[in-house]
């Protein structure tokens, strides 16, 4: 029976010490007997995030570095408590249940963790042996991980010469052995070539194919659109948007992004750009250049440049993108899915 995750308003709140302010050091405060201690920042990296993962299912946290997706996965799979909120992994609370929890999740963390100490297969039959796996079993598994994942070759070898892929590789067998029902994967792409990429990506659709709910964390908008049958935009460890990414592009105002630039921008530029036919939205941008929602593209250009013209301003800039996630971002938050 396929495993399902939900959270229900996360919250998580980190203290750290502010870095030196310039020119004034370390803020400080001074402590119940006198001495001067720093200040700690209060961090949010979640508020009041709620998620359903339907049992089965592919789903992505998209995001840019920093926006919670992966203290949300450090939440769900015991790593990260929260500072308020609630988890389940399928009826199992994450933060009441851990034993439990564990043994239905396979974690592949945002950089590898391998024990270099011990060869490709050790690291995979040890892991089974965590597992209460036979040793009949966990051989065969660790020897059809290997084949799967084309390390057959290097299994007997020590992982500390390994390149960044195959650790990458490596980790995901590794969270595999133990055939868990769930699987967790941090930005399982980064770095890797375009053929590694491609290979993950079928191993992870044929996992699926097994009943298996997947959940990845990605700023990747190729592999989002690629993988996942729904997603959540994450930014400042809230929601912002949730569907298939068919519908997300779909609530694009016009579809047409024309992120423009100017010499000399007024006022009555983006009050003559909105009256423009097609258009659905402008907003401005940093005083020197707007984006466009509009129900065309191309076409638009030459009308903008006219307008320009006649509020004694000059399109110096023009770039024009199709429906896609990106855009999506752009219009919820107003910055790039990689800034």
């Amino acid at each position: 029976m396929a495993v399902g995750i939900r959270t229900h308003d996360l919250r998580k709140v980190y203290s750290s010490v502010p870095p030196m302010a310039a020119g004034g050091g370390i803020v400080a405060r001074t402590s119940a007997r006198g001495s001067k201690q720093p200040a700690k920042e209060q961090i949010p990296a979640l508020d009041g995030l709620s998620l359903e993962v339907h049992p089965g299912e592919i789903f992505c946290l998209l995001g840019p570095n920093g926006a919670g997706k992966s203290t949300t996965v450090g939440v769900l799979t015991t790593r990260v408590r929260p500072t308020s909120g609630q988890a389940w992994i399928g009826e199992h609370d994450v933060w009441k249940e851990q034993a439990q929890v564990k043994r239905l999740i396979g974690v592949v963390p945002q950089r590898a963790n391998l024990d270099f100490s011990l060869t490709a297969r050790e690291i995979l039959v040890y892991h089974g042996a965590y597992f209460g796996l036979s040793s009949k079993i966990r051989n065969e598994r660790a020897d059809a991980l290997l084949e799967k994942f084309k390390l057959t070759e290097r299994g007997n070898q020590m992982v500390r010469g390994f390149s960044g892929g195959m650790m990458q590789r490596l980790s995901i067998a590794r969270a595999m052995m133990h055939d868990p029902q769930v699987l967790f994967l941090d930005e399982p792409s980064a770095g890797l070539d375009p053929q590694t990429r491609i290979l993950l990506w079928e191993i992870i659709r044929e996992y699926h194919q097994a009943g298996k709910t997947v959940l990845l964390t990605t700023h990747n908008m190729e592999e989002a659109d690629a993988l996942c049958q729904r997603l959540a935009i994450v930014d400042h460890g809230r929601v912002i948007a949730l569907g298939t990414p068919g519908e997300l592009k779909a609530s694009i105002p016009g579809g047409f992004l024309l992120r423009l630039r100017f010499a000399n921008q007024t006022p009555q530029l983006i009050e003559r750009l909105q009256s423009l036919a097609g258009v659905r939205e402008v907003r401005a941008a940093d005083g020197t250049g707007a984006d466009v929602y509009a129900d065309r593209g191309g076409s638009l250009i030459s009308e903008i440049a006219n307008s320009a013209a006649s509020t004694g301003a000059e399109l110096s800039d023009v770039h024009i993108s199709e429906p896609s996630l990106e855009n999506l971002f752009l219009h919820h938050t107003g910055r790039s899915l990689r800034d």
